[in-house]
């Protein structure tokens, strides 16, 4: 099978990904999720003129030539309404956030007034309205303020519990089961013999999912075994994984297993291939309603292979609109070399003046290299049979926020 560009790639794994079925959460249980319909306010807010300030409820009209003498004939807390009027001559004691009484247009806030008994001087005059929140300011009922597509912040989640919302309707979280697989893993922890590698590509696939809100199943590691990794891929199936992702084993050397397993299993492959550096021998294939993704066992292919086709896939299943990772632009510190038929994607240190970075690529960009991977800000990203690049010259970045 000949290599595949990366967006083509892309566009196969999204191809068949429809948005997991509709479910309703509690709003303690919604932060990330994403929203699966519009959602709209029940109520107006604030229901009521309500004050601004602690202060005093008056009519503009009785202090407008300040100071001015009025008589106090009540008080006025959030929550507890005062059920008479003020009058002419008249003011009401009034805290944050309680409703304005009839009567009154303005508030007057209490640095510039004198307590006098029953009784309130008003130093400085206000016009009509000051420091009052007028009903339906924040929002009204019926209004739309929450759209489908959206995963759910915690400023959201605060306005759905204002609109009256106990509950959202939101997709439900993908489930991504990780498999780690290679005679030569061990578990971080145990003791390492000559030869074994510490298993690592697993934690970082487990912490991508996590943080697109999706479940992670963690399938842990498996010998190059037909029979182990088919055991592991039908354990995944079991469990109602959306997403099997596996890491190594996936290409054409007689201890890669990974594709005798699934071929056995039924899998459907869409491409194994891609033309990028990192991450050439990446997989994709579907079982039955599994989508499944075969990442290169080494931990910098893995990883950038996962930015690049898990998360939009995961984002995809989730319900979200916005799959595109956080993309942007950088000038190159240093001549770049012309590049070949592979998209590259090199890691790269940011610096520079705000909203003018400077991207400095690492010294060697062996794939193996998870100090270099954690220090990187960015991946640059060099087209295939891109033009030698002069430095100076502004080139496109992945940034790794996560």
């Amino acid at each position: 099978m000949s290599l595949m560009a990366v967006d083509e790639a892309l566009a196969k794994v999204l191809a068949n990904a429809k948005p997991l079925p509709v479910e309703h959460v509690t709003l303690s249980q919604a932060a990330g999720r994403v929203l699966a319909d519009n959602v709209g306010a029940k109520v107006t807010q604030p229901p009521a003129d309500v004050s601004a300030m602690d202060g005093y409820a008056v009519r503009a009209a009785d202090i407008a030539a300040a100071p001015a003498r009025l008589k106090i004939v009540g008080e006025v807390g959030a929550g507890h309404p005062f059920s008479g009027t003020v009058g002419e001559g008249e003011a009401a004691r009034i805290f944050t956030g309680a409703v304005v009484p009839a009567g009154a247009d303005t508030v007057v806030v209490q640095e510039n007034a004198t307590r006098d008994g029953d009784f309130v001087v008003i130093n400085v005059s206000a016009s009509a309205g000051k420091n009052i929140r007028r009903a339906g300011l924040d929002f009204r009922r019926g209004e739309i303020l929450l759209h489908r597509g959206r995963p759910l912040s915690a400023r959201d989640l605060m306005l759905a519990a204002a609109m009256n919302h106990a509950a959202l309707p939101v997709h439900r979280a993908a489930r991504v089961a990780i498999l780690g697989t290679g005679d030569e893993l061990i578990l971080p922890g145990t003791v390492q013999k000559f030869g074994q590698v510490f298993y690592s590509n697993g934690f970082a696939l487990i912490a991508l999912a996590q943080g697109e809100g999706a479940t992670a199943i963690d399938l842990g590691i498996v010998p190059d075994s037909v029979e182990e990794t088919t055991d592991a891929v039908r354990r995944a199936r079991e469990a109602g994984a959306d997403i099997l992702v596996t890491c190594g084993g996936a290409s054409v050397g007689e201890h890669d297993v990974v594709q005798k397993s699934l071929a056995a299993e039924g899998l459907e492959l869409s491409f194994w291939k891609v033309a990028m550096r990192p991450g050439r021998p990446v997989m994709h294939g579907r079982l039955g309603g599994m989508q499944v993704l075969g990442l290169p066992g080494n931990p910098v292919s893995s990883y950038v292979c996962a930015l690049l086709f898990l998360v939009p896939l995961i984002r995809r299943l989730q319900g979200r609109r916005d799959l595109s990772l956080a993309t942007g632009f950088a000038r190159v510190s240093q001549d770049l070399q012309a590049n070949d038929e592979r998209m590259d994607f090199l890691r790269a240190t940011l610096d520079g003046a705000p909203g003018d970075p400077v991207a400095t690529p690492l010294p060697v960009q062996d794939s193996s290299m998870m100090a270099a991977l954690a220090k990187a800000d960015c991946l640059l990203i060099r087209e295939p049979h891109a033009a030698p690049l002069k430095a100076g010259a502004v080139c496109p970045i992945v940034k790794l926020t996560f």
